[in-house]
């Protein structure tokens, strides 16, 4: 299973593009968009839950839904995602990649759903939502399928994701380069390596933790960059990122 993502400016090309992605073949319940705005509700959950709804926000997706395989993709949740603000999920899938978990969907389907779902790149739809944007993503069993679905997802003007993520650094680029340490020619030697660490800090399971925490984790998949001073420093600098934005700071109580 892969990912298959796009970054839309309008609301409607987004709505084209899912419609497209389903004329090929894929399953609805394999596309997903997201978009801002929409009416939240209440949710019950804990002070310091983990970033997107967490598992008490996927109990009220769970029974809004009634966690259905064959969900259709024109129902939708609207929820209230930290860092972000309300946001409509379309297609189950969204429910899952924004951080609903059993309770929402049910063990053996969200083992299936989240097999392949870009969760590292979530800080880019977060961003792209923020900005106002929809975003189009859908799970394909095959290359050939894939190259199709990119196919219809720039025909109608996506932005693939790493365009969207490298116009994320690019706006955060310079005033990083002016608070880097060593100045703004160390900066350029070192970016490689600090980017790696700060986009490293914006994955879901790094929200909140401290270093001390994180570290087994980034080690497993990061390996020697952990020993660079850039990349800790990046680390650092995407902590105090996500803390300005509300990420991983979970919702608050209502009940």
């Amino acid at each position: 299973m892969q990912t298959v993502a796009g970054v839309f400016a309008r609301h409607t090309d987004a709505e084209r593009a899912a419609a497209g992605l389903e004329s090929i073949g894929i399953p609805r319940e394999r596309i997903t968009l997201v978009a801002p705005g929409g009416d939240t509700r209440p949710v019950p959950t804990d002070e310091g839950e983990r970033p997107g709804m967490g598992a008490a926000l996927g109990a009220v997706v769970g029974s809004a839904t009634g966690a259905a395989v064959g969900f259709p993709l024109g129902a939708a949740v609207t929820l209230l995602v930290p860092g972000v603000g309300p946001v409509i999920a379309s297609g189950l899938i969204g429910a899952v990649l924004l951080g609903a978990s059993g309770a929402a969907v049910g063990a053996t389907l969200e083992e299936s759903l989240i097999t392949g779902l870009p969760r590292d790149e979530l800080f880019v739809y977060e961003d792209a939502l923020r900005r106002g944007h929809s975003v189009v993503v859908a799970l394909v069993e095959d290359d050939e399928r894939a190259d199709h679905a990119r196919r219809i997802l720039a025909a109608v003007g996506a932005e693939t994701v790493d365009a969207a993520r490298d116009r994320w650094w690019l706006g955060l680029r310079s005033a990083e380069s002016e608070r880097y340490g060593d100045g703004a020619t160390a900066f350029e030697r070192d970016e490689a390596l600090f980017r790696r660490g700060f986009e490293a800090a914006l994955a879901p399971d790094a929200r909140g933790r401290t270093w001390a925490e994180a570290v087994g984790a980034l080690r497993a998949r990061h390996g020697a960059d952990l020993d660079a001073p850039a990349f800790r420093h990046g680390w650092e600098r995407g902590q105090h990122y996500q803390r300005q934005l509300g990420l991983g700071t979970g919702l608050k109580k209502t009940a």
